[in-house]
C-alpha cells in the first residue's frame, strides 16, 4: 500500500497534462501512486496518460465512458485509490518536487483525517497580478485545527464566519474516510460548486483536521479552465445556476439522510456562501448588456429573495465604497443599472422566510447607502453649479421644503440646525451673524451672502414666497400676494421660475422688489407704514421711533425719505429684493450698522417671541427708505416690481416607504377618513385588530387631509397594544389637487375617492386590503387578504342594495346601469366598501389621473363605486357575502333587498347569521341611532376605544330633539357618583341639568333595560 494516492481528473487538459504528470513523477518522495481518470476527453488526454503510465508503474489510468463530469470522475479515482492517504490534483495544475515529501512528514507528525495545505498561485491568461495575489493570500491564510463537528462548522457555519475554505483539492485525506464519504455522496452529475458539496460530506465524516498552510507545493494555475474572470453570456450563467442548485440540493439531501440539524444548517451556510460566489460571476463576468437576462435566469433557479439579496449586496458594497472614499456616483456607473435591476424585483409582502428576511435587510441597507450616495452626488453637483452663477437668489429656509429646479435660486438654512440640510448653504458658515437669527430673521442670510459670496446680482426670497417672473398679472389677495399651493413643475412654468427666464428678467434691471402696495387698499387699509406698525399688537411703537432717530443721527440725508415713507401710503414687503452687486453691498454697509446700533440700545428681556423679531421687521422699513432715497437723489437705477407668490404647502410630498421592522408576512390595510370621522375610524381598526391573526404583521395606512396631530397621536398610543401593527397617516391633498371631486349622495364623503390613490401611494405592495371606516370586522382580515384574486383587478362583494333597485318595477336603476355605467351585466355590480385590490394589475391598467378623471363624471350616483364598477366589470373576483354584510338601514332588508334575485337574497340572508364584516352603509349609523341593526356589536368595540365619549356625544346630539320630556325625570339615584373620575370629562361636555345630560342618562337607562 503506497503512502499517498494522487487522483487526477482529466478532461480537455491535454495541453497541460504532461506538465502535471511530470511533476508527479519527479516527486522526491517515491511512495506514491497516481490515478489519472480520463473523463472521455475529446483531446489527447488519453494518449498523454497512457504514455506516462507506460513509463512509470506508479501511474494508472481509469477511463470514463461516457463523460461523467468532475464529481463522478473524482469518485472513480477514489474508488481506485489504494494509498493510506489521498489528495486531488487537477490535470491543468502541478506539484513542486518536494510536495509529497512535506505531506508525508507532516501527516506522520499529525495523523489526522484531513490535512489542509497551502498553494502557490501562478497567473494564467494574462490575469492581473493583484487578482492572483488576492486569491493566493486568501487560500493560504492559516486556519485553526479542529475535531468532530467543528471541522464542518468552521467551513460552512455562517455564524462562525466561514473561517475555513472548502477547496477539495487543497487537502490530504485519510483514504478510508474519503472512500466512506464518497460512497455516501450523490452519483448525479454535479457542476461548478461540487468542491463545496464534496468538502461538506467529507468533513462531516472526518474526526480530526490539521492546518499545514506553510506547505505551498501545490501549483495552482489561476485562469486555466473555468477559474478567473473571462466573460460569459447569460445562457452560460444560467447553466452555472443550475449546477450550483444541484450541488445545494445534494448537500441538503445528505444532511437529511444523516438526520442532523447541524448539518442542515451547514448545508444552508454552504448554499448562502456559494450563492455569493455564483453571484460574483454575474457582477464580474457577465457583460452589462446581458445582466438583466442573467438576473432573470438566476431568479428562475433560486427565486426572488435569494437573487434580489445578491444584487442588493453589490449595490451595498459599491455604494458604501464610494461613500467611504468620498467619491461621487458617476452618471454612467454600472452601479446605477444594478440598482435598477435589483429594484425591479418585486417581493410579495405575504411571503416570509429566512431568505425573504435577509432580502429585505440587504435591500434596506443597500437602498440607504445608494440614497445617500445619490443625494451626496446631486448636492455636490448642485453646489458646483451654484458657484458658476452670476445671478444668485438666496432662498431662506428653516425646515425641509420643496425646491424649484433652478441653479439661480439657492437655498440657505437658517435658525437652529439640529439637522443640517445637505442640500442647502448654511448661514453659520464663514463670516456670519447666525446667532442673531431669532431677532434678525432672514437678515442672517443677507449678511452671510454679503460676506461670503461673489456674484453680479444678489437676490433674496423665502421658502414659501417667491417672485413671479412671468409676464402675466395674477390675482392677489388682500395682502397683495398671489396665493398658490405647491412648489412643483406646474408652478415653475406658471410663474417663469426657470433659470433662463429669471436671468432674462433680472439682467434688465438694477433693483427688483415686490410691488409698492397702496396701504389705503391692502393689508386692512391702515393707510400708512406708521399706522400699520402701530396696529401690530406684538410690536413696540417706541422701537420704530428709536430706529428712526438712529437713522437720522447716522444718515441725516435720509431723514426726508424716512418721513415721506412713514407718512406716505406705499410700501413693499417681505424683505424680498434682487440687486446688482455694488448696490447690494452699499445697502448692507448702510443697513446693518443701523440695526447694530438699535440692538445695542435695546433690552429684549421682556419681549415676546414675535417682538424679538423687531430688527427683521425694521429692516423691511429700512429697505423702503433706502430705495426711496436713491430714487429721490436720482441714482438712475432701473427698478422693477414683481408680484410675490405665496405657496401654502411648501413641504415635500410624503413618500411612504416599505416596512423593515418585522419578520412576519405583511398585510397592508388602507382606510380613508377625515378629522370628524376619527372615532369611527378607531373603532373600525380596533375591531379588525382584535380579530386579526397574530402571525401576520398589519401595515395600516390612513389616507387623510385634515386629521389633527393630537388625534393621530392618540390613535398611535392606543394601537401600541398590538405589536404586530404599524399605523401611519399620509396626507393626500397634493394628489387630489386640481380635481373637482364631489359626491351626489349626502351620506358619502369625498374621502371615498382616496382608494383610487392606493396603487400610487403604496407602490411597493402588489396587493392591498381597502376597508371603509363605517364597518365592524368580526372576522380575521388575514383570511380575506389571502383570498386568491386569480389575476383579477379586485375582489368585492356584490351590492344587494343596488341589485334590489335593479328589480324595482318601473325603476330607473337598470337603465342607469346600462346607459350611464355601460355595464354588460348590471347584476355584477359590487359594493366598494370592502375591497381586496390587485394594485399591481391596477397600475398596469389605469393611472391615478385616469381614475380621478373618471370620478369627475357628475352623472354618477355613487361616484367612486360607480367608477370601479364601470371600469372593472369582467375583471372582478366576487367574495363570499359574509365579508361585506350591509346592515338593515331604514328597513331596506324587507322593503328592497327582497326584490333582488332569489339566490342573491338567500345568500345575503344566510350571511347575516355569521357576518365577518358588518357594513353600516346609509344614513342609519350606530352613532346616530343606537338601536339600529347590529348596533350592539358596534358598541362592544367602540366602548373600548379612547374616543368612546365622542361617539356618545354624537348620539346625544343626534337624538336630543326626539327625546320626550318625561324621560328626563330622575327615576334612580345617580349612576355616577360625585367622586367618580368619569365626571371630569362628562360634566364639561354635558353639564348637570342640561338636556344633553338628561339625554345621555335616558339612553343609558334604555341600554340597561330600565325606565
Amino acid at each position: 500500500m503506497p503512502k499517498i494516492s494522487i487522483v487526477i481528473p482529466a478532461y480537455n487538459v491535454g495541453d497541460y497534462l504532461q506538465e502535471c504528470l511530470d511533476s508527479v513523477r519527479n516527486q522526491t518522495f517515491s511512495d506514491i501512486e497516481a490515478i489519472v481518470v480520463n473523463d472521455a476527453s475529446p483531446d489527447n488526454v488519453g494518449e498523454v496518460a497512457a504514455q506516462a503510465a507506460a513509463q512509470d508503474a506508479r501511474i494508472r489510468v481509469v477511463t470514463n465512458n461516457p463523460n461523467m463530469g468532475t464529481h463522478r470522475t473524482r469518485m472513480a479515482g477514489v474508488e481506485n485509490a489504494s494509498g493510506e492517504y489521498t489528495f486531488f490534483l487537477d490535470g491543468d495544475d502541478a506539484l513542486k518536487p518536494d510536495m509529497c515529501e512535506q505531506l508525508a512528514a507532516e501527516i506522520d507528525k499529525h495523523p489526522v483525517d484531513v490535512l489542509h495545505f497551502g498553494l502557490t498561485v501562478v497567473a494564467a491568461n494574462d490575469l492581473l497580478g493583484n487578482e492572483r495575489q488576492a486569491f493566493e493570500t486568501f487560500n493560504n491564510t492559516p486556519t485553526p485545527d479542529s475535531t468532530g463537528e467543528d471541522i464542518v462548522r468552521d467551513i460552512f457555519d455562517e455564524t462562525r464566519g466561514y473561517k475555513v475554505d472548502w477547496r477539495v483539492t487543497q487537502r490530504l485525506y485519510k483514504t478510508s474516510v474519503l472512500k466512506e464519504a464518497f460512497n455516501a455522496m450523490t452519483r448525479d452529475r454535479l457542476g461548478r460548486s461540487q468542491d463545496g458539496y464534496e468538502c461538506f460530506v467529507v468533513s462531516a465524516f472526518a474526526n480530526s483536521y490539521h492546518s499545514f498552510k506553510e506547505c505551498r507545493g501545490y501549483v495552482y494555475y489561476y485562469g486555466r479552465g473555468i477559474s478567473g474572470t473571462n466573460m460569459i453570456d447569460a445562457a452560460k450563467y444560467a447553466r452555472y445556476c443550475g449546477h450550483f442548485k444541484a450541488d445545494f440540493d445534494a448537500a441538503y439531501e445528505f444532511a437529511d439522510e444523516q438526520h442532523s440539524d447541524m448539518l442542515h444548517a451547514c448545508a444552508q451556510g454552504f448554499q448562502r456562501k456559494a450563492t455569493e460566489i455564483l453571484a460574483n460571476d454575474w457582477k464580474v463576468r457577465v457583460p452589462e448588456a446581458e445582466k438583466v437576462e442573467a438576473a432573470k435566469q438566476m431568479e428562475a433557479v433560486f427565486g426572488l429573495a435569494i437573487t434580489g439579496r445578491e444584487l442588493y449586496r453589490f449595490v451595498r458594497d459599491d455604494a458604501y465604497a464610494l461613500l467611504s472614499d468620498n467619491q461621487l456616483l458617476p452618471h454612467d456607473a454600472d452601479l446605477n443599472s444594478w440598482f435598477s435591476i435589483a429594484n425591479a424585483i418585486s417581493m410579495p409582502t405575504d411571503q416570509v422566510s429566512a431568505d425573504t428576511i435577509r432580502f429585505h435587510e440587504m435591500k434596506r441597507i443597500a437602498t440607504s447607502h445608494m440614497t445617500n450616495l445619490i443625494e451626496k452626488t446631486r448636492n455636490t453637483e448642485a453646489f458646483q453649479n451654484y458657484d458658476k452663477q452670476d445671478i444668485r437668489i438666496f432662498v431662506t429656509a428653516h425646515k425641509n421644503v420643496d425646491r424649484f429646479g433652478s441653479a439661480i435660486m439657492q437655498p440657505v438654512q437658517v435658525g437652529p440646525k439640529n439637522e443640517r440640510f445637505p442640500w442647502a448653504f448654511h448661514d453659520d458658515e464663514g463670516e456670519n451673524i447666525a446667532n442673531l437669527n431669532p431677532r434678525y430673521c432672514e437678515l442672517t442670510t443677507q449678511y452671510w451672502a454679503w460676506k461670503n459670496i461673489n456674484a453680479d446680482y444678489y437676490g433674496f426670497c423665502h421658502y414659501r414666497r417667491y417672485f413671479d417672473f412671468s409676464e402675466t398679472a395674477h390675482e392677489e389677495n388682500a395682502f397683495g400676494e398671489i396665493m398658490d399651493d405647491y412648489i412643483d413643475a406646474k408652478a415653475e412654468k406658471k410663474y417663469g421660475l426657470d433659470d433662463e427666464n429669471i436671468a432674462r428678467v433680472v439682467k434688465q434691471y438694477d433693483v427688483i422688489t415686490t410691488p409698492f402696495g397702496n396701504l389705503d387698499v391692502i393689508i386692512n387699509k391702515y393707510g400708512s407704514p406708521r399706522a400699520l406698525w402701530e396696529a401690530a399688537p406684538l410690536l413696540h411703537d417706541d422701537d420704530l421711533k428709536r430706529c428712526y432717530q438712529i437713522l437720522c443721527a447716522m444718515y441725516p440725508d435720509y431723514k426726508e425719505d424716512a418721513q415721506d415713507f412713514f407718512n406716505g401710503n406705499k410700501a413693499c414687503f417681505c424683505n424680498m429684493f434682487i440687486m446688482k452687486k455694488e448696490i447690494f453691498f452699499d445697502y448692507c454697509e448702510w443697513m446693518f450698522p443701523i440695526l447694530e446700533e438699535f440692538d445695542k440700545n435695546t433690552d429684549y428681556s421682556t419681549y415676546s417671541k414675535e417682538a424679538l423679531r423687531t430688527p427683521g421687521h425694521l429692516s423691511e422699513r429700512l429697505l423702503n427708505i433706502y430705495l426711496m432715497h436713491h430714487k429721490r437723489i436720482g441714482s438712475n437705477w432701473k427698478f422693477k416690481e414683481l408680484q410675490c407668490v405665496h405657496f401654502t404647502n411648501p413641504e415635500p410630498a410624503e413618500q411612504l416607504k416599505p416596512l423593515d421592522i418585522t419578520d412576519k408576512p405583511i398585510i397592508p390595510v388602507v382606510y380613508a377618513a377625515d378629522d370628524n370621522y376619527v372615532p369611527q375610524l378607531t373603532t373600525t381598526v380596533y375591531s379588525a385588530m382584535k380579530n386579526a391573526d397574530p402571525s401576520y404583521f398589519y401595515d395600516v395606512t390612513v389616507l387623510q387631509r385634515n386629521i389633527a396631530w393630537d388625534k393621530q397621536e392618540r390613535m398611535r398610543g392606543f394601537f401600541k397594544q398590538f405589536p404586530n401593527m404599524n399605523l401611519r397617516f399620509t396626507n393626500v391633498d397634493r394628489e387630489l389637487a386640481g380635481y373637482e371631486l364631489s359626491t351626489n349622495n349626502a351620506h358619502i364623503s369625498v374621502e371615498t375617492y382616496y382608494r383610487f390613490l392606493i396603487q400610487k401611494l403604496l407602490p411597493f405592495y402588489d396587493k392591498v386590503l381597502y376597508l371603509d371606516s363605517d364597518i365592524i370586522i368580526n372576522g380575521d382580515i388575514a383570511k380575506l387578504y389571502n383570498i386568491d384574486l386569480q389575476g383579477k383587478l379586485l375582489g368585492a362583494v356584490r351590492d344587494i342594495d343596488f341589485l334590489g333597485n335593479l328589480n324595482v318595477k318601473h325603476g330607473k336603476r337598470m337603465n342607469y346601469a346600462k346607459t350611464v355605467l355601460k355595464m354588460q351585466n348590471p347584476y355584477d355590480y359590487f359594493q366598494a366598501g370592502v375591497l381586496v385590490l390587485n394594485t399591481k394589475a391596477m397600475r398596469e391598467h389605469y393611472t391615478i389621473e385616469q381614475w380621478l378623471a373618471y370620478a369627475s363624471n357628475d352623472e354618477f350616483i355613487y361616484n367612486d363605486q360607480d367608477v370601479l364598477n364601470a371600469h372593472c366589470e369582467g375583471n372582478v373576483l366576487y367574495l363570499p357575502w359574509e365579508w361585506n354584510v350591509l346592515h338593515d338601514c331604514g328597513g331596506r332588508v324587507g322593503n328592497l333587498f327582497t326584490q333582488s334575485p332569489n339566490d342573491i337574497y338567500d345568500a345575503y340572508m344566510k350571511s347575516r347569521s355569521n357576518p365577518q364584516i358588518i357594513h353600516y352603509a346609509g344614513y342609519q349609523k350606530p352613532w346616530v341611532d343606537p338601536d339600529c341593526d347590529y348596533a350592539s356589536i358596534y358598541w362592544r368595540y367602540a366602548r373600548e376605544t379612547p374616543f368612546y365619549e365622542r361617539l356618545i356625544k354624537r348620539v346625544v346630539l343626534a337624538n336630543e330633539p326626539q327625546i320626550p320630556e318625561d324621560v328626563f325625570l330622575p327615576k334612580h339615584e345617580r349612576a355616577v357618583g360625585e367622586d367618580n373620575p368619569i365626571r371630569k370629562f362628562i360634566d364639561p361636555l354635558m353639564p348637570i341639568g342640561s338636556r344633553r345630560r338628561d339625554a345621555l342618562k335616558a339612553i343609558a337607562r334604555v341600554a340597561r333595560g330600565r325606565r
